[in-house]
């Protein structure tokens, strides 16, 4: 019967009713076929004969008559230069070259990139592809040889074990910011496309489309980013604090509690006085411009980082050891002309400015009286010179005289400096002070 079939059927064509199958190789009874024979190959379809494992011709689509005289390859191969009529032995595949769409690809294990803001961060990537035949003879050698029914399930697993490493390199060595990835990825997967159809090629597939759908972070990362997105949604987290402290005190108020009333006044008043400190807050704090970072040794001990403003409050005398960035080893601060103008007497800064604008008065407080020496220094003859400076807490204070000097609670180990001098001395070294230095 199956040879009876093989002597009637001249008609080889093919119906995919799958739409999933690659290669489809057309069954006939010891593969023969018959002079004159039909061929039909559809729209989206092509056939390639093979004899003895070798391609001898191939078809696009449209109606051809089989002779051995107009199939000049299988001719040639057969050595069949005048025709014969009898049948001849070849093997036909159907090839259908429409697109495969919608096949799914997705990293097996993160990928660890290198982000410009994050630092280094894992990810994970996922997306599909379209294909379709581009090659038959290529995709017949080099991947389905004598399987007569190649479908694409067979080739998906395959295609993508050559995509994931080609996108997992070129995600990695994009240099796009982790923030960026979602407005790129079209544009991501047309250049991933490009960098990966090479590999394609070998094996006579077109990679006709690449989509990222979605590159997503670890849980603890998108956590992160939640709060950081959340942050900046809220805006004025001040004004936040002080509504979220106001609905707490009146929700306090209108629900009964089993706490005792010394306990929720206490936490009242508590919310009370941060709503105030929130609200005696400025809105939008002045930013600081940038200042050296100087670190000074005390007590054997590196405090530090410091501004230069911040030096002063630290009370740094000539004899403090002093460092910042750039210098080689610890100096005394005298050392350091940097900072002469915080170690210098203030008529020591006067002598070098040509025109000097006198310094604002300290305003006088409302109610304390005046003490004794600013009485005196409005007489028209004072007794005793205000020759005497003390540097104090990081500032300059003076000038003092000598009885103003005791007031003052000067020790021995305070530092004081007289008009016309350049440095600043401990008080016990001067002799002229002995008698006016707390023991």
């Amino acid at each position: 019967m199956g040879w009876l079939q093989g002597q009637l059927i001249d008609i080889i064509e093919w119906l995919d009713n799958s739409n999933d199958t690659i290669a489809y190789r057309f069954e006939r009874h010891n593969n023969e076929i018959k002079q004159g024979a039909q061929l039909i190959v559809r729209p989206g379809q092509k056939a390639v004969f093979v004899n003895e494992g070798f391609v001898a011709d191939e078809f696009t689509e449209g109606t051809y008559e089989l002779y051995t005289r107009n199939l000049p390859v299988l001719s040639t191969l057969k050595g069949w230069k005048y025709g014969f009529e009898s049948p001849y032995k070849a093997e036909v595949y159907f090839f259908n070259t429409r697109n495969f769409s919608n096949l799914k690809w997705g990293t097996s294990n993160p990928i660890m990139i290198r982000d410009p803001e994050f630092g280094a961060v894992r990810i994970r990537a996922y997306g599909n592809y379209s294909i379709k035949v581009a090659d038959p003879r290529k995709l017949l050698e080099e991947m389905i040889g004598t399987d007569g029914l190649f479908q694409v399930h067979e080739i998906s697993n395959h295609l993508r074990n050559i995509i994931l490493p080609s996108i997992t390199s070129w995600i990695a060595g994009s240099g796009l910011a982790l923030l960026d990835f979602a407005a790129h990825y079209r544009t991501m997967g047309d250049r991933a496309k490009e960098f990966i159809q090479k590999d394609f090629d070998r094996i006579g597939v077109e990679l006709t489309q690449l989509l990222i759908e979605n590159i997503s972070l670890p849980k603890e990362v998108e956590e992160s980013l939640d709060k950081r997105s959340s942050i900046g949604i809220l805006g004025n987290m001040q004004q936040y604090t002080q509504y979220q402290t106001a609905n707490a005190i009146e929700n306090m108020s209108q629900r009964p509690s089993s706490t005792s009333p010394a306990m929720e006044a206490g936490m009242g008043l508590a919310m009370g006085q941060q709503m105030a400190n929130a609200m005696q807050q400025p809105q939008t704090p002045p930013t600081a411009p940038p200042q050296t970072q100087w670190y000074i040794a005390r007590n054997g001990q590196q405090v530090g980082p410091l501004s230069s403003d911040r030096l002063s409050v630290e009370g740094i005398t000539p004899d403090t050891l002093v460092w910042r960035a750039g210098m080689a080893n610890w100096l005394p601060a005298s050392q350091v002309p940097e900072l002469a103008t915080l170690l210098s007497p203030p008529w020591a800064e006067r002598s070098r400015s040509p025109a000097p604008p006198s310094p604002p008065a300290p305003p006088s407080p409302p109610s304390p009286p005046s003490p004794p020496w600013a009485e005196r220094s409005r007489s028209p003859a004072p007794t005793e010179t205000s020759e005497w400076y003390v540097f104090r807490s990081g500032q300059r204070l003076g000038p003092f005289t000598k009885a103003q000097l005791r007031q003052q609670g000067v020790t021995g180990r305070t530092n004081v400096c007289k008009e016309g001098e350049t440095e600043w001395t401990r008080a016990r070294e001067i002799p002229e002070l002995e008698d006016i230095i707390e023991s």
